[in-house]
């Protein structure tokens, strides 16, 4: 199934099943993919997580409801997945900017938000550069937490702070920034802040190392500035090369971001020249 039929396919799912208790593993199990591959692609596809998706969509007819019947709001609430009235009312007016008392006694505006819809567009021009590359395992040695998919996007920028302020950063180059989720059955994964791993030295406090098995890559190259041109290329890989790669699929729930040295840059990471990659671990179809 082409990764664009999968993803509409599980917006229909979740759309059937709004007001059930269904998880990640419910809708990846729907679509014949892990919850891996679809919860990256979902972001990518659609700019924001499956958890997020659900979560506006029930809260947008939640308000619809509350706005066009008499029925109680804590039987609303409770409709849409949320137990106390206090969790639905924080979430409520987190969304839709006012509370659920306020529309139903005052008429406040709610905000509307509509089930997606997966289109084909066609567009020309744009070529990716790449390489598929058969690479021996490495070990790395890292700064590593494990993050849930749903706060990815606030997390990883702040384990990059963190690393920055230890004085082991200054001995580590950080090289790799890796995504491992080996089982790619979950709802969480491993980032690793990385180098390679020299035996001679010593591993610094709090830090780990991690071997990287082989695999066969596509490398994907990134030449820009950071983080937008990996962001844009990382969005591609899963908006265009995947859906149309007729030869390879993922292999693994690996991604690794590599990272040249930004000294070597006039204006480092922001440099418009800076380059890096991005690995992904594919096998053929």
């Amino acid at each position: 199934m082409r990764w664009t039929e999968c993803i509409s396919d599980a917006i229909s799912f979740i759309e059937e099943n709004i007001t059930e208790e269904i998880t990640i593993e419910d809708i990846a199990r729907k679509v014949h993919i892990s919850p891996f591959y679809f919860q990256k692609g979902f972001a990518m596809l659609c700019d924001f997580t499956v958890g997020d998706y659900m979560r506006y969509r029930r809260l947008a007819l939640a308000g619809s409801e509350i706005a066009a019947n008499d029925d109680k709001i804590i039987d609303i609430a409770l409709k849409y997945g949320y137990d106390s009235p206090d969790s639905f009312t924080k979430a409520f007016v987190r969304f839709h900017g006012c509370t659920p008392s306020a529309v139903r006694k005052d008429g406040a505006s709610i905000k509307s938000f509509a089930p997606l819809s997966i289109k084909f567009t066609l567009k020309g021009g744009y070529s990716m550069d790449y390489k598929i590359a058969e690479k021996d395992g490495f070990t790395v040695v890292g700064l590593k937490r494990t993050f849930k998919y749903e706060n990815a996007m606030q997390d990883v920028p702040k384990l990059w702070g963190e690393f920055h302020q230890m004085s082991a950063g200054k001995a580590i180059c950080p090289m790799y920034g890796i995504n491992a989720d080996e089982s790619m059955q979950g709802n969480e994964f491993e980032y690793l802040i990385a180098d390679k791993y020299n035996p001679a030295m010593d591993i610094p406090d709090g830090f780990v190392t991690k071997v990287i098995p082989k695999f066969t890559w596509a490398v994907f190259s990134c030449k820009g500035a950071m983080p937008q041109v990996m962001q844009d290329v990382n969005k591609k890989i899963y908006s265009e090369w995947l859906p149309n790669c007729k030869d390879y699929e993922i292999a693994a729930g690996y991604c690794i971001e590599m990272y040249e040295d930004p000294a070597k840059y006039e204006c480092g990471v922001q440099d418009e020249n800076y380059y890096s990659e991005l690995w992904i671990p594919v096998k053929k179809k």
